[in-house]
């Protein structure tokens, strides 16, 4: 069997994280955040970034101590044993499904400033119309595999230059929107409800629904392609660590700015209510670019349309790609068909890409419009990524002698951080957000059940290592149903509660040294498939 190509260096695998993580969320996020929180987003963002932060350490130092492609999936496999790594690889794959079809509604919703009939406004909330905007975002869902099938290839050499396509458009908004017009009273302006004008209550909501994790998540990208890399152990610490801080650094500049840019006037009706109309731009379709047109910049509201369709059709593009490393990766932990990760002649996994097609045209039902599929988006993510902690504290004690080219100071304290901090995301969603989730996870346990007949020499599910992964997300829910009488407070120690719980679980039902060891024996790592190469710069956020 081939192994995958190690043909990302250093700078495409950063670019390759930076990419993922500026997408649609830009575009959308600054104005979603000042809504649920007002100035006080600023706190969101660095709040968010640093919640992120203690999970991209984690992953940074799996990354480097098993340098696999699929990692998100395959590191749990490892640690807790098929059952488990199957309900994290399924939720994963749910994601990328949803991620690439929240990139078409992002660039719908910009586009239908000027193509009305694609969406409308739905008590406050841009959403598809039906038929016709459905119909188009299929037709585009449908191009981006269609391109992953036969043009990725083109598409990857352009990817680097794309990428600094999109960090130069950040770069000019934020220039331009500062050296244009700066009312520093809107940071307190008392008619508007001064700094904090929802509270902490604000400020904390805005990290899970108004776009700010979700702006985070791209850099699991430079982890996904850990196999892939000529030098895992430099390069997987430095794309994944510092596309958070590059991106961190914009996003925060950006939120200030956005806030200065506004016009006291348009903050007569409060934050909650942030008046941007002028002309055919309004705030709700594109308030960037709304911005940009009220301040006269019809220049930079031109670029922000183009960059509109390109950025987010760019992450689109590399999730539907992602998708196939993640099915890969259930294929090689064999708790899948193995025709879902089987590759055409071009190395494209072409079933794996059609289910993904019907995937992400089944969110555009529920999930009608950008602000409606955030949330989701964002809880099922970090559903996944909450994986890693866990699957970190079990295997530093089931392999205390492997090489760790990066490890994390301080024993189990940032681990745990990570952990408290994915549950935490998760809560902040809500319990209309996550009660869905729960619902597409079980659904993906009735598939496994359902194919494990026709999965040839499959691992044992190994039970008792995953006997905490259900109690686990029980619990989550039954905190997050009880949110309004627990308030976020004593919410937040219920979950910190919670989380300590099913960390000492996890760690205690791990598989054995000597199951890991024999999985380590065996040949799993490194005799991989040939694939398509991933582009080296892109997706989300």
């Amino acid at each position: 069997m081939m192994k995958l190509r190690r043909d990302v260096r250093l700078v495409g695998l950063l670019f390759t994280s930076v990419g993922a993580i500026i997408g649609s969320g830009w575009l959308f996020g600054a104005q979603s955040a000042a809504n649920t929180a007002g100035p006080a987003s600023i706190l969101s963002w660095i709040i968010g970034g640093f919640m992120i932060m203690t999970i991209a350490l984690v992953y940074a130092e799996l990354g480097t101590m098993l340098p696999l492609s699929g990692g998100v999936t395959r590191f749990p496999h490892y640690a807790f044993g098929s059952f488990a790594s199957y309900g994290f690889g399924w939720i994963l794959w749910i994601t990328c499904g949803s991620a690439a079809a929240i990139e078409v509604e992002a660039a719908i919703q910009y586009s239908s400033v000027h193509f009305t009939f694609l969406m409308h406004e739905v008590d406050g909330v841009a959403v598809l119309t039906f038929p016709t905007g459905f119909a188009v975002a299929v037709v585009l869902m449908a191009l981006l595999t269609v391109v992953n099938l036969y043009g990725v290839k083109w598409f990857a050499r352009a990817n680097n230059l794309l990428v600094w396509w999109k960090i130069a458009v950040i770069v000019a908004v934020i220039v331009a929107f500062a050296f244009t017009a700066f009312h520093s009273s809107n940071f307190t302006l008392p008619a508007a409800g001064g700094f904090a004008p929802f509270g902490i209550e604000g400020i904390l909501s805005a990290i899970a629904t108004s776009g700010v994790v979700f702006s985070y998540l791209g850099f699991r990208q430079g982890i996904e392609l850990a196999g892939e890399t000529d030098n895992p152990r430099r390069n997987v610490p430095i794309a994944v660590v510092g596309s958070v801080l590059l991106t961190g650094a914009l996003y925060i500049l950006l939120q200030i700015v956005f806030i200065g840019a506004l016009s006291p006037k348009s903050l007569a009706g409060g934050w909650g209510d942030i008046a941007l109309a002028s002309g055919s731009a309004t705030g709700i379709f594109g308030p960037l670019a709304a911005l940009a047109t009220i301040l006269g910049l019809n220049w930079l509201a031109v670029v922000l349309y183009v960059d509109a369709v390109v950025s987010p059709a760019d992450s689109g593009l590399i999730y539907t790609v992602s998708t196939s490393r993640v099915m890969y990766a259930m294929g090689r932990n064999k708790n899948a068909p193995s025709g879902l990760a089987r590759l055409d002649k071009r190395g494209t996994p072409y079933i794996s890409l059609i289910l993904t097609f019907f995937v992400g045209v089944v969110f555009f039902l529920p999930f009608p419009g950008w602000q409606s599929l955030v949330g989701f988006v964002t809880a099922a993510t970090v559903l996944s990524l909450g994986s890693g902690a866990l699957a970190l504290a079990a295997l530093r004690r089931s392999l205390p002698e492997h090489p760790r080219p990066f490890k994390l100071p301080g024993k189990d304290v940032i681990p745990f951080l990570a952990f408290f901090s994915s549950n935490l995301i998760i809560f902040w969603t809500g319990w209309e957000t996550y009660w869905k989730l729960c619902v597409a996870v079980l659904l993906g346990y009735v598939v496994f059940f359902a194919t494990q007949p026709f999965i040839k020499d499959g691992p044992a599910m190994e039970l008792r290592a995953s006997s905490w992964f259900l109690p686990w997300l029980g619990g989550l829910a039954l905190i997050s149903f009880m949110e309004e009488s627990l308030g976020y407070a004593w919410g937040a120690v219920a979950i910190g509660v919670w989380s300590l719980v099913i960390y000492g679980w996890a760690v205690r039902t791990r598989l054995s040294d000597g199951k890991v060891s024999e999985l380590l024996d065996s040949g799993f790592i490194g005799e991989e498939e040939t694939m398509e190469p991933v582009p080296a710069a892109t997706t989300q956020h």
